[in-house]
């Protein structure tokens, strides 16, 4: 945890699960009112998932590509879209003005995403580098630094079946303790 203090601003960009520290000016951008949402100073209204394009890389290392179903409600705008008004508005114009022009900007300055649904080849070369970085293992656990995975968001936080099994998931973690 931060002190008192400790920041000036902090830029919440769909963050949830964020312990604020004393003082700071809190801007949120996302889509469903959440807890960062009701400590925020300012909100900046995303668009859902089901209303942006977006390039995302999944869990394989696969980027992919999204395509907006629907428009979003009332002042929510696209993510990049909000983040290009406020480059402007402080003096910072970012490169681009169209979803297309940042894809361009993307795929130039870090190619690999423009390959579509294609699994990234490893570079043993990169990993013996991170090797030779050194430093010392211990043998402690992994330890998640998420506390409930059952409830991480506000639409889980509001299904009945999420509630159950993050009940059910409590439980076995508390037998397991004992």
């Amino acid at each position: 945890m931060l002190a008192p203090g400790a920041l000036d601003v902090l830029f919440l960009l769909g963050a949830d699960e964020i312990e604020v520290p004393a003082g700071a000016f809190v801007v949120y951008q996302g889509t469903h009112g959440d807890k960062g949402a009701h400590r925020a100073d300012v909100i900046l209204p995303g668009a859902a998932y089901t209303e942006k394009s977006a390039t995302f890389v999944n869990t394989e290392g696969r980027v992919q590509m999204t395509e907006r179903s629907a428009f979003p409600p009332g002042d929510a705008r696209e993510d990049w879209a909000i983040l290009r008004a406020l480059s402007a508005a402080l003096g910072r114009t970012l490169p681009f003005d169209s979803l297309a022009g940042l894809r361009k900007a993307l795929y130039a300055e870090h190619p690999h995403f423009a390959a579509l649904d294609r699994a990234p080849v490893n570079d043993a070369a990169g990993l013996a580098s991170l090797a030779d970085l050194g430093g010392k293992a211990d043998k402690a656990g992994f330890v998640s630094p998420v506390g409930d995975f059952y409830q991480t968001n506000p639409i889980a936080r509001a299904s009945a079946v999420m509630a159950e099994c993050s009940a059910l998931a409590s439980g076995r973690l508390r037998q397991a303790a004992e």
